[in-house]
């Protein structure tokens, strides 16, 4: 303690030095306003580098589990793919006809490449910050999915940054259909746990049984039709007893969410405006 307190004793000129300096740092940056813009914006900047760099390790580190999950997603379409092509070709031994179809199903979409920069999964209302925006292609309304299925929805777009209504958001509603049985409903997320959603209103009449995949109608400018959801595990009445309420596993880790992809229907601002013109031709005239 002796030691220390000479120390302090023989340099106490140097610490009053330092003191007084970061007091004019203060005071300079404080109550001058360019001074200040020119802080706030180094201060950002060197912000969004630490971001970046963190951002960075930590996708290098969950390379491998987002490899594996891409691998198994691989694997599952392709034996579903070779299944649908052996079958067409037992009925008239054409072997093109799935190849055709899919160029059919994806006619008209584009694909933009983001990275998920901020997510959340605990709240009522989550919401995904994703790397491009306006300059890259991506509007409002625009579907955006992962490798493993569907995430959610565009909803706020900037010139290079959009903010994302995924499945786990209480505002969140996606047309779906039960894979290869034809009936639809509603997918809703009620909160709590993020890998389970519900598919509402699906009809009294439907049949389906446990373990159906829940896919993508297409009935929305959205989507395409036949992007996976997720896979039936119960099923309970609805609350008037009208319909069926499904519980869903749903395909997308969303607390393990990098690298997203959203799709740009080229036709869908003349859909919409379409749509738009329908509705205003319904609206009583005074």
């Amino acid at each position: 303690m002796r030691n220390l307190i000479d120390f302090l004793k023989n340099h106490n000129h140097w610490f009053v030095f330092i003191l007084l300096e970061v007091i004019c740092f203060v005071q300079v940056f404080r109550y001058n306003n360019y001074q200040s813009s020119v802080w706030f914006s180094s201060a950002n900047a060197v912000a969004g580098k630490l971001l970046d760099i963190s951002e960075s390790v930590g996708q290098y580190f969950s390379l491998t589990e987002v490899n594996r999950q891409l691998t198994d997603r691989n694997i599952e379409l392709e034996r579903q793919l070779a299944q649908l092509a052996a079958e067409r070709a037992k009925v008239d031994n054409d072997t093109t006809v799935l190849e055709r179809l899919e160029q059919k199903a994806m006619a008209g979409y584009t694909t933009i490449p983001a990275k998920v920069v901020s997510n959340s999964i605990n709240k009522e209302d989550n919401f995904i910050t994703i790397d491009k925006g306006s300059a890259d292609g991506v509007k409002k309304d625009m579907g955006v999915t992962s490798g493993t299925g569907v995430v959610g929805v565009v909803y706020l777009v900037s010139t290079h940054y959009s903010v994302v209504i995924p499945v786990l958001n209480s505002h969140s509603n996606i047309s779906c259909t039960l894979r290869g049985r034809g009936y639809f409903g509603y997918l809703h997320w009620n909160g709590g746990e993020a890998d389970v959603a519900y598919l509402d209103d699906v009809p009294r009449h439907a049949r389906f049984r446990h373990g159906d995949i829940v896919e993508t109608s297409g009935y929305s400018s959205v989507f395409p039709p036949g992007i996976i959801v997720g896979t039936v595990t119960k099923v309970y009445n609805s609350a008037n007893g009208l319909s069926y309420r499904m519980k869903l596993k749903l395909s997308t880790d969303f607390g393990n969410l990098r690298d997203v992809s959203v799709i740009s229907d080229n036709a869908m601002e003349e859909k919409l405006q379409l749509i738009e013109a329908a509705n205003d031709s319904l609206k009583p005239k005074n």
